[in-house]
């Protein structure tokens, strides 16, 4: 038998008879490997250790260290574990499907009873008696007849379904847990008892359509969170339990922001408290972008279908847009606009009007556009997806060679504004050409140079994923973390070379020739909507002074205090500030209590001995103490620290 040769991570070579198993390669490499080996990677593949090797190959084998195949694998058991429990409790049950799934898997019953809170108590303890049991996991293949049977024979209609499913040619592998059999890609671990113990939970049960069709039946879905060990489970159940408090939904009902109704779903109705924050926020944002050198403009919401067409939307995106049909006066037929999903067809248009020059290049044009966009009533969340959003959209229509410049003139911009709204750190995401695009190989190779020399001038880390660029250019996105650890998709730019030419963009170069210019799609913060619900659960509703909607409550102790309250209110309006009169006929311990429940960052007391001395008890959300102050001190420090960033 011909030997075949591996080659390892660190660039040595082995040799193995063909028909070699992963796990005999790790026994050969040392006993101690052999016995912390869970996996093995072929050609990049993840695979079982038990799969046959049969051609040379760049081979590795996966140990608990490794982080990515280890906490795949051990999601994927869970899920396994999770239905031979079930079975095993309630025989009648049938299995469907069962993946992994971030930070964790799920599983798709079909059952008569319904599950409840306390059965998932008896789940996991049956699941931890089938870990302790240190079942071997073991797989075949198997033919398509012979899995139909089997599912015939076991009673499981979906299982045969799915079968019915995987394409001719492809391999129909089964897997063991010990005696309980599934069908499943894999990989799997090596047996039962290299799932960590203590380090799952499953979490609820909701319902779900057999293949996500509603006119298929509804199955019961039993989530789980699964980890190395019970330091990382404990931290993620306590990230949960962090950012159940600070649900955006939730604090927006107590802090008075928004709310949305079934009238209109997917749109915001903005409070008094709520519209005071975004506007704080646009305003902030308006400043930083004409101090960067854009020009802000406004365009319309309702465009003609002939606009949508001639860029290329109307075929791709039109299930996502909404249609206005409109009988025009003394027209032959229906007009058929559409309301704008995305702004760049528009700026276009700005752009077009007047001859433009290379001298005229880059032109910065910005719009905080508002954008309507068809989401399905199951995806939409809050503020974190709507139908009816606003972003801070911006268009950069430059030659090629400028492209590396205002890439790392955005990159700085967005820096600046992330750190001024609290979030120190974010991650960039370089996406490079897909295999299906626009445009010559030499355009792509200057537009990538450009986008990833600029990210290097700046000494900033960034992950290339490559092939996953738009059709028409490049692009880097932005994730930043939020408070508890939570990354975030927001900020976006991408480069375009196709668009201002569909849209007869160009400008009068050097040469005297008629060019078309590149446009760079930008935005800092994306949806206004999504980026606040973002940033109410980043401070957990506690905003820094500058930001918060309702800065200061000055409240009265005794209602002999009331004027004076009314002249401290006064004073702080005059410096600029947000401030606001409590003299109602409260206790001030109840004031207190419901104005921190409203996440109102200072709240001034006063009484009797307050007035006589022209002072001020000043209060901090979260403080169990108060300072007593003087009228003018409290109002110069409250007002320097209202002051936003960008000008201070």
């Amino acid at each position: 038998m011909a030997d075949i040769s591996l080659t390892l991570p660190d660039g040595n070579k082995r040799s193995y008879p063909t028909g070699t198993t992963g796990l005999e390669v790790a026994a050969d490499i040392s006993k101690s490997l052999a016995k912390s080996a869970i996996s093995c990677s072929i050609d990049g593949a993840h695979r079982d250790l038990s799969t046959v090797l049969s051609a040379d190959c760049d081979f590795a084998i996966h140990t608990m260290k490794d982080d990515a195949q280890a906490l795949e694998l051990i999601r994927h058991d869970c899920a396994h574990i999770m239905a031979r429990a079930v079975q095993e409790l309630w025989p009648d049950t049938k299995v469907t499907i069962g993946p992994v799934i971030a930070n964790g898997f799920y599983y798709d019953f079909d059952r008569a009873e319904a599950f409840s809170v306390e059965d998932l108590a008896v789940i996991e303890k049956k699941m931890r008696e089938i870990i302790n049991l240190r079942d071997p996991v073991r797989t075949e293949l198997w033919s398509r007849e012979r899995a139909i049977k089997y599912f015939q024979n076991t009673e499981e209609p979906f299982k045969i379904e799915l079968v019915g499913m995987i394409p001719k040619g492809e391999d129909l592998r089964m897997y063991w847990h010990g005696k309980w059999q599934d069908l499943c890609r894999g990989p799997h671990l090596v047996h039962t008892g290299q799932v960590p113990a203590d380090a799952f939970k499953l979490m609820s049960v909701a319902g779900a359509y057999w293949r996500g069709d509603s006119n298929n039946p509804m199955l019961q879905r039993i989530y789980g969170v699964a980890f190395k060990n019970k330091n990382d489970l404990k931290a993620h159940l306590h990230m949960l339990e962090e950012a159940e408090k600070r649900d955006h939904r939730k604090l927006g009902r107590e802090m008075d922001l928004f709310h949305i109704q079934e009238e209109a779903p997917g749109m915001v109705f903005w409070h008094p408290n709520g519209w005071t924050l975004y506007r704080v926020l646009q305003d902030y944002m308006r400043r930083r972008q004409i101090a960067d050198g854009y020009q802000e403009i406004n365009t319309p919401q309702v465009v003609d279908r002939k606009l949508w067409e001639a860029s290329g939307h109307w075929e791709k995106y039109r299930e996502n847009m909404f249609i206005t049909e409109i009988d025009e006066e003394h027209a032959n037929e229906k007009r058929v606009n559409a309301l704008k999903p995305m702004n760049c067809p528009c700026h276009v248009q700005v752009y077009n009007q007047g001859l433009k020059s290379y001298r005229d290049l880059p032109l910065r044009l910005a719009e905080f556009g508002s954008c309507h966009r068809y989401e399905s009533s199951g995806s939409m969340h809050g503020l974190m997806r709507v139908r009816g959003f606003t972003q801070d959209d911006a268009h950069i229509f430059c030659t090629r060679a400028q492209i590396g410049a205002e890439t790392k003139k955005f990159i700085e911009l967005l820096t600046r504004v992330y750190q001024d709204l609290g979030f120190d750190k974010f991650e960039i995401k370089f996406s490079t050409r897909p295999d299906v695009r626009a445009g010559s190989d030499a355009v792509w190779d200057q537009a990538e140079e450009a986008l990833e020399n600029a990210i290097k001038a700046l000494d900033l880390p960034y992950e290339t994923d490559p092939g996953e660029g738009a059709f028409y250019g490049p692009k880097l996105d932005f994730k930043l973390t939020d408070a508890i650890g939570r990354e975030w998709q927001l900020g976006t730019f991408q480069a375009d070379f196709v668009l201002p030419e569909r849209l007869d963009a160009e400008y009068i170069g050097e040469d005297g020739a008629k060019h078309t210019p590149v446009m760079l799609h930008r935005a800092t913060l994306g949806s206004f909507e999504r980026f606040l619900g973002v940033l109410i659960e980043n401070y957990a509703g506690r905003f820094p002074l500058w930001l918060a909607p309702r800065q200061i409550v000055v409240a009265s102790i005794v209602s002999d205090a009331d004027d004076y309250v009314l002249e401290v209110v006064a004073a702080l309006k005059a410096a600029g500030l947000r401030a606001e009169a409590d003299i109602r006929n409260e206790k001030i311990n109840y004031k207190v209590r419901e104005h921190s429940v409203a996440k109102v960052p200072v709240i001034l007391a006063i009484g009797m001995k307050e007035v006589e001395a022209r002072s001020v008890s000043m209060r901090r959300l979260g403080d169990k103490g108060s300072k007593v102050l003087a009228l003018g001190e409290v109002v110069e420090q409250l007002q320097a620290e209202a002051t936003p960033p960008d000008l201070r």
